[in-house]
């Protein structure tokens, strides 16, 4: 694998590629760094139970003291 300026690998006690240390301020306004770190959330995310839309909308409202649903 190259070496990228900006991007450092640090492998593991086995010699694989473990970490990658990013420079943000080379890559920090990325979309494609942005959707990487939006994909990590995601499968930290997975299994947990969802709220319906319907749902959040109808307790924000509520919560706000508006009567109609947006």
């Amino acid at each position: 694998m190259g070496q990228l300026q900006g991007i450092k690998y640090t492998k593991d006690a086995s010699g694989y590629n473990r970490y990658v240390h990013i420079d943000l301020q080379q890559y920090g306004n990325d979309e494609l760094l942005e959707d990487f770190l939006d994909r990590i959330d995601i499968e930290a995310r997975k299994g947990e139970p969802s709220i319906p839309l319907e749902e959040v909308v109808a307790r924000e409202n509520k919560r706000r003291g508006l009567t109609q649903n947006v």
